[in-house]
């Protein structure tokens, strides 16, 4: 495979609009630049500059480290410098997070990605606090986020069955609740403050369903401010049903009930937007838009 082949084959893997695909991408970046700058020092025998960089990408704790750096809460989930531990989170990060995307959109997966590693990250930092002596310093990686992603697919689809080696279709509600189970019995064993996090992520992938099954999606606001397509799209169903007033034309007036349901079909769009609804719903607006 030569150079140019190669360029070509990352440039498609990326066009394709897959987030899961990006969110690999930017986490092996950062893994390359941290240990190119490590070799670069090894080879010019200078002082290793890794030091530097992971305290500023980072999550810090206690508090006051914490507020001295407070980016690192956004960093941290793209940080990775041992190989492995890249590998297993990139490895999951895929599986995971594809499956996710397919029940329920490519939108929604860097918001909850994000959302999974700042309730970890916040979990760490309020743990450090209160088990002073047992957890504190810093912490990398994408565990949380990728708890959080895992989680939240095995609540809205449980019994969704993955073939694992040696251990055959194992239904997802059992997995995640595995890895929940075995990080909680590890804390003993070290890392206190890692194995906390992924409980923050894995807690937040939980309630995320379960309150996006009660009507709430606690990723609408990320979603708007990452996707323009999404702002066109609310910004078009305004204007379209926008009230015209014009002195040349005479309005109809909407009798009661019907004005009712103009009422409720325009609040929907507020919330939700115009493509949620229906095609009966769609027409009648039209109509309604048509006669005034």
């Amino acid at each position: 495979m030569n150079g140019t082949s190669f360029q070509s084959d990352i440039r498609y893997w990326l066009r394709q609009g897959n987030t899961v695909n990006y969110l690999l991408f930017w986490n092996i970046i950062v893994f390359l630049g941290i240990n190119i700058l490590r070799l670069t020092a090894f080879l010019t025998k200078q002082p290793a500059p890794l030091e530097w960089t992971y305290n500023q990408l980072a999550m810090h704790t206690p508090l006051a480290s914490f507020i001295m750096k407070p980016w690192g809460l956004i960093t941290y989930m793209f940080t990775h410098e041992e190989i492995f531990h890249l590998l297993f989170n990139m490895i999951n990060l895929y599986w995971f997070g594809n499956l996710f995307r397919d029940f329920l959109g490519n939108k929604r997966v860097l918001p909850l990605y994000l959302l999974g590693g700042i309730a970890g990250g916040l979990l760490y930092l309020l743990s450090a606090v209160i088990f002073t002596g047992y957890v504190g310093g810093t912490m990398i990686g994408a565990s949380a986020s990728i708890m959080c992603i895992l989680v939240a697919a095995a609540t809205l689809m449980p019994n969704y069955e993955i073939g694992l080696m040696f251990l055959g279709n194992v239904r997802l509600k059992w997995l995640a609740l595995a890895l929940v189970v075995l990080g909680l019995i590890s804390i003993p064993n070290g890392n206190i403050g890692g194995l906390i996090s992924h409980v923050g992520g894995a807690l937040l992938g939980f309630f995320y369903i379960r309150i996006l099954q009660a009507g709430t999606d606690l990723c609408k606001p990320l979603i708007w401010l990452f996707d323009a397509n999404t702002r066109r799209e609310q910004r078009a169903a305004a204007q379209k049903f926008k009230p015209k007033k014009s002195p040349l034309k005479v309005v109809k007036k909407i009798d009661d009930n019907s004005q009712s349901r103009l009422d409720q079909l325009l609040d929907k769009i507020n919330e939700k937007g115009y493509q949620s609804l229906s095609s009966e719903e769609k027409a009648w607006l039209d109509k309604v838009s048509k006669e005034n």
